[in-house]
């Protein structure tokens, strides 16, 4: 019996947990996500720049 109603009292309290949960809105979703998108492909750009440049770099150092 008693551990029915501790397995009771977890869920009340994962009942008042979720109660908390402050949910972004769409609005927030959507600014954040265009965040990430912009800031990865600005990420991705750097990357290749100087990939290119080191790959570059390397191939001169290579023919002296």
């Amino acid at each position: 019996m008693e551990q029915k109603s501790k397995f009771s009292a977890f869920l009340d309290g994962v009942q008042a947990e979720f109660g908390k949960i402050i949910w972004p809105t769409k609005e927030d979703i959507i600014k954040q996500t265009t965040a990430v998108v912009v800031v990865s492909v600005i990420c991705g750009a750097m990357i290749a720049v100087m990939d290119y440049a080191f790959e570059a770099g390397l191939n001169f150092l290579t023919t002296l």
